[in-house]
């Protein structure tokens, strides 16, 4: 039989009892505090699983990186020794907490919810099996969440930040006693060098939030380069590298919350324009059944906003009646 030390007792018996009731500030008890208050909004079983996934995620801790002045290139702990010593005392230090693992710059991973009960409603119900790549995944929470359901997840990215960041043992591969896999490709999607090879095809779906905007892609006004999404291939190019990803009967989604558009007085965000950059008859031309095409989701989009936050925290907070704003677009491929 198992015994406990006195010690051991001893020290449990010293944490006072308004201790249990301290919030879980860590970043994982965030995301399961967040995801218990989106279960309302929620309608799909799909989207329910996705939240209740919270509960597998892991504490990936502290992470340090190095990077450039310009930003450009990053380094761990474990390739830094690989740069000379003269440029290595130049290069700038950031420790990276638990917080910015799960959300980095783009924000909560659980607001990949809506398009899941988006999706649920087009058929895509069991994500045990599924096979899906994101273009942009910004974050690696929701494709944790979705492997950890039994999904082969797979992101593209450029911004050469989340390779490092996303690179320790347990990062990628396969998850274990969920059967799922994750896996993380660098560089630009269809045009760069080997990435279309890296990713490959059989797709049950390609999703894309917040990265492929009207205004990213075709901006109204001139807007600084490194503002935008180059593709480095035209609207009928990119959209029939997306067909040949997937399998017959596939889908590809875009999804994009976007703040009010700017008066022309003011200065041009092209992330205000969520519109899909894609014209119908180009996703009809390359062989997709449109399912839905640039509908609004506003109210559905405030809602999950709203479960999440977003309208709180005083100054910042946002205003999700006048500066939240949602397109999406689902198509099919049809079969052969």
């Amino acid at each position: 039989m198992r015994t406990i030390s006195v010690v051991a007792l001893m020290l449990v018996a010293a944490i006072p009892a308004w201790a249990a009731d301290l919030p879980d500030t860590t970043a994982v008890g965030a995301l399961r505090a967040d995801a218990k208050a989106l279960k309302p909004p929620v309608e799909s079983d799909a989207a329910r699983a996705f939240l209740d996934a919270t509960a597998t995620l892991p504490d990936p801790g502290w992470r340090t990186l190095y990077y450039d002045s310009s930003r450009t290139h990053y380094w761990s702990d474990a390739t830094v020794a690989s740069v000379d010593e003269a440029a290595r005392a130049k290069l700038i230090t950031r420790r990276l907490d638990d917080h910015f693992y799960y959300n980095t710059r783009y924000g909560s991973p659980l607001a990949y919810a809506r398009p899941i009960d988006l999706l649920a409603r087009a058929g895509m119900k069991d994500w045990s099996k599924a096979r899906f790549v994101d273009f942009g995944y910004g974050t690696i929470g929701h494709l944790r969440l979705l492997a950890s359901l039994g999904a082969d997840a797979v992101g593209i990215e450029v911004d050469p930040l989340l390779p490092v960041l996303y690179g320790q043992p347990g990062d990628q591969g396969e998850i274990p006693s969920h059967g799922g896999k994750l896996t993380l490709v660098d560089g630009h999607f269809p045009a760069g060098d080997g990435v279309a090879e890296k990713v490959g095809g059989g797709y049950d779906l390609f999703i894309s939030k917040n990265t492929l905007k009207h205004g990213y892609i075709h901006p109204s006004r001139p807007a600084e380069p490194r503002m935008l999404v180059h593709l480095g291939v035209d609207d009928t190019a990119f959209v029939r590298a997306v067909h040949a990803l997937l399998k017959p009967r596939g889908l590809a989604m875009i999804y994009n919350l976007s703040p009010a558009p700017d008066p022309p007085d003011k200065p041009y965000r092209p992330w205000t324009d969520g519109h899909d950059p894609f014209p119908r008859d180009v996703w009809e031309k390359a062989g997709f059944e449109v399912i839905a095409y640039d509908k609004v989701d506003d109210d559905a989009a405030r809602a999950m906003g709203h479960a999440l936050g977003w309208d709180q925290g005083g100054e910042g907070a946002m205003d999700l009646k006048n500066d939240l704003f949602a397109h999406y677009t689902i198509v099919r491929k049809k079969a052969k």
